[in-house]
């Protein structure tokens, strides 16, 4: 059988998680896109508007293993990672996975966990393992953390660091449904079921050959160039209080090259690094008091960036 052109694949999965998540075709587009770039996605929202529903979609339509693990203020590390227990059988320490082990993991309502139990995802998201006693264990590819958290004002959160937030190529907010969606939602016998009924349209193993396709899209210098800009204006006009890192930098190139794949160039645009700029840097960028008392957010300044950046011809 002949491979499947990747514009083809990439609006497959992005029509099978539409049936369950209505109305939100960006917010699906994009999280796809985080998925084929090999990145990890932080939903944040007010609690019941699908963030959970998204992720569970998306592990529907691939036919990979599915972990979920609801973060609590009890929740351990090893809770997440696995512990060695003793077998008295041979009288030695054997390591049983935790749900990390898994190709998607939805961590639901991370910020309810503490920081302890946060950071124990970090080696797993910068580098697809994780060390345990001493022993480093590879997870299965691909591999992404679908994070879900409700804004800090709520209730019993924790504030997610630096450089945990650094670690999520794009940050998302799924927002309210429109009139007509809400109806048609309100219309259907059982959103659980349809959500029950999905069915995969792609294999890991094609998963991880189109992200391996899409690190072989054309950049060219100056767009290269043009990212490196962005960084280092961000760095040092004042602006931002904490820039771009060189890894913001790269997962905005891994995401545009996605994009790009998924219209059927083999070339990234200006254009694609503008479309992505907002998800890909807002949560990783920290904007400066001044502009924070004069009331403009971060995806604001990501914005007023790319209007003061000079475009490559």
């Amino acid at each position: 059988m002949a491979p499947r052109a990747f514009p083809d694949v990439f609006g497959a999965i992005c029509d099978n998680v539409a049936r369950a998540i209505r109305g939100k075709d960006r917010v699906i587009e994009l999280t796809v896109t985080c998925f084929l770039a090999g990145g990890h996605l932080l939903v944040e929202d007010v609690p019941g508007v699908g963030k959970t529903s998204l992720a569970k979609a998306l592990a529907r339509s691939v036919d990979a293993e599915f972990g979920r693990v609801q973060f609590t203020p009890d929740l351990l590390p090893a809770d997440v990672l696995g512990t060695s227990v003793w077998n008295q059988q041979d009288g030695s320490f054997r390591f049983r996975r935790g749900p990390i082990f898994s190709n998607l993991l939805l961590a639901d309502e991370i910020n309810r966990a503490s920081p302890k139990t946060q950071s124990a995802l970090l080696e797993a998201m910068a580098e697809e393992q994780v060390t345990v006693d001493g022993t480093t264990h590879p997870l299965p590819r691909p591999f992404m953390v679908i994070a879900t958290q409700n804004p800090l004002e709520h209730h019993g959160t924790f504030p997610l660091p630096e450089s945990q937030l650094d670690r999520f190529e794009m940050k998302l907010s799924i927002g309210y449904p429109e009139r007509d969606d809400e109806l048609g939602l309100l219309r259907e016998e059982d959103h659980d079921a349809v959500l029950g009924r999905l069915r995969p349209v792609v294999g890991a193993a094609e998963v991880v050959a189109m992200s391996e396709a899409a690190r072989q899209v054309h950049v060219a210098p100056a767009l290269a160039a043009y990212v490196v800009d962005l960084a280092e204006r961000s760095r040092n006009d004042g602006s931002f209080s904490l820039g771009m890192s060189p890894r913001a930098s790269l997962g905005l190139l891994r995401a545009a090259r996605v994009a790009a794949l998924a219209q059927g160039r083999g070339y990234v645009t200006p254009d694609d690094v503008k479309a992505l700029a907002v998800p890909v840097l807002s949560h990783r960028v920290v904007v400066s008091p001044e502009l924070r008392m004069s009331g403009m957010d971060a995806a604001s300044a990501v914005h007023d960036l790319l209007q003061r950046t000079p475009v490559p011809g």
